[in-house]
Parts: C-alpha cells; sequence; structure tokens
C-alpha cells in the first residue's frame, strides 16, 4: 500500500493543519491539540504523552431494549457486554496521544513483528503478553510507570466529555474524519495522526488497530470497579481491547465497544496505546 507524501494528506480544516505537518516531519514529537491537553515526552524515543485531568465518565451503554436507549443508539446494536452503565471516578493519568508506532516499538524492543511496514504506522500483529515486556523495557529507560491503559480510562480519553454514541455526535459519515475503518482505509493502517484528534487532542482513538487494555474479560459490567482500575476478574486469559480497527464496520468503532483477544494472539490489525500514572 502506498502513502500519501506530507504535502498530500488530507487536512480538515486550518486548525489542524500545522498540527498534521508537524506530526508527520518529526515523527509525532507533538502532535496533541495544545488547547486540549499538556503534552509531555519521558525520555527520547519515550511515545508522546497527554496529561487527562481527572473527571467522571458514565461508562457503557443501556442495555439493549431498554427505555433508556433512544433509536439512534438501537441502530447500532448495542449488545448486553456494555452494560449496565455506571459511573467511574477517573484519577487524573497520561496516555498516548497516538497508537504506538512501529518506529517507537522498534527502538524499543529491537525488532518489528508489524505485517504493514512503514515507520509511522501503528505496531501490530503484538501479543499482550509481548507488549508487558514493552512495556517493562519502557519503564526502565523511562524510570516512568508505564502501561495499559483501564478499560474505564480508554473509554474515558475516547469519549472526551461526550455523552453520546460517538464523541462528534450519532451520524456515521463524520466518523470518516476522525478514524480508519473498513469503508475508508484502503484495506490496511494509515500512519498515526492523519485524522482529526478528539477534544482531548488525541488520534485514532477510533479505528485503524485495535488497542489492548489492562482489563480481564468479562461479558458485562456487573461489579466492575468504580475507580478507574482494571479488572482483574473474569477470564485473564483474554484481555479487553477497544476502538476498533481498519477491518472493522463503522459501528464497531464507538467508545463504549467491547471486544477481546486472547494473551497469546497477533493480529494484523490490533496494536496498543500507552498509558501510566501521574506523580
Amino acid at each position: 500500500m502506498r502513502y500519501a507524501a506530507v504535502r498530500d494528506l488530507p487536512l480538515f480544516t486550518r486548525g489542524f493543519r500545522i498540527a498534521a505537518i508537524a506530526c508527520q516531519l518529526a515523527a509525532l514529537l507533538a502532535c496533541a491539540d495544545a488547547g486540549s491537553s499538556e503534552v509531555f515526552r519521558d525520555c527520547e524515543g519515550c511515545p508522546s504523552m497527554a496529561r487527562i485531568a481527572a473527571g467522571r465518565l458514565q461508562m457503557g451503554s443501556p442495555p439493549p431494549g431498554s427505555a433508556a436507549q433512544d433509536s439512534a443508539a438501537a441502530a447500532f446494536d448495542i449488545g448486553f457486554e456494555e452494560s449496565p452503565r455506571h459511573e467511574v471516578a477517573i484519577p487524573a493519568f497520561a496516555i498516548g496521544t497516538h497508537e504506538v508506532t512501529q518506529r517507537e516499538w522498534t527502538a524499543i524492543m529491537g525488532e518489528n513483528p508489524s505485517q504493514a511496514r512503514g515507520d509511522l504506522l501503528p505496531v501490530d500483529s503484538v501479543s499482550w503478553d509481548e507488549v508487558q515486556e514493552f512495556l517493562a523495557r519502557l519503564r526502565k529507560r523511562s524510570g516512568q510507570p508505564y502501561r495499559l491503559p483501564t478499560e474505564a480510562e480508554w473509554e474515558y480519553a475516547a469519549r472526551a466529555g461526550s455523552t453520546g454514541s460517538f464523541p462528534f455526535g450519532e451520524a456515521l459519515p463524520a466518523l470518516d474524519a476522525h478514524a480508519w475503518h473498513r469503508e475508508n482505509a484502503g484495506g490496511g493502517p494509515h500512519p498515526v495522526g492523519t485524522r482529526e484528534p478528539n477534544a482531548f487532542g488525541l488520534y485514532d482513538m477510533l479505528g485503524n488497530v485495535w488497542e489492548r487494555t489492562a482489563d480481564c474479560w468479562t461479558p458485562h459490567y456487573e461489579d466492575a470497579p468504580a475507580d478507574g482500575s482494571a479488572r482483574t476478574d473474569g477470564d485473564c486469559d483474554l484481555r479487553v481491547v477497544r476502538g476498533g480497527s481498519w477491518v472493522n464496520w463503522p459501528r464497531f468503532l464507538r467508545p463504549a465497544y467491547r471486544f477481546r483477544y486472547s494473551t497469546t494472539s497477533r493480529y494484523e490489525f490490533v496494536g496498543l496505546r500507552v498509558a501510566r500514572d501521574l506523580k
């Protein structure tokens, strides 16, 4: 697959033009919107991180067929895996402004396992277990507590203050400006940061590649943690992934949509985004 030169990248508004060019030329050194979150980098080769303020999240969706589920949401085939909707208190944390790139992975691990190749493409074909080794090496290099985001942190960051089916509303055509998915990706992943960021200045929270989280899989939110921590009960041989990918239809890119993969699985449409605690 061929990718457009920087000058040919689709730039959706004047406000994003400088940010998009800078991301490509400087390997995404600071590609989050400066007005959304404070952006920092812990070390040379460390991912660009955004500070996310503490807040409260209405996590999940009303159960299928409930009075609380409006007609627009019902069209997205919401399952019981997203219920019951519940409130979560999210402490302040930091999360990557973009998915971990192949350049960043290779700098830490010394090899690139990805199927589609490109320095600024998201790394893919990495198991949950291999991600843990990447994070351990990143912690050693940076001296900072890097980890995967919890499922609650991920949804909080993806929603960026929104409450609808998508951060920008219910209209699916608007998704094209924010995400790479089955209908616009052309059969493969794309360089990170080439769609519009969300209100927190985070790129590709929806689409491109699925993003692994820390949580063990449960097919519901009964007894889910209310403090933003990872769920450690359930089936821990399966871990939650979020965000959808370039192989998925748009309805599977909703911030509330949940799926799972084995800790040993490797797929060309699954990658990661890092998080860490703030001291």
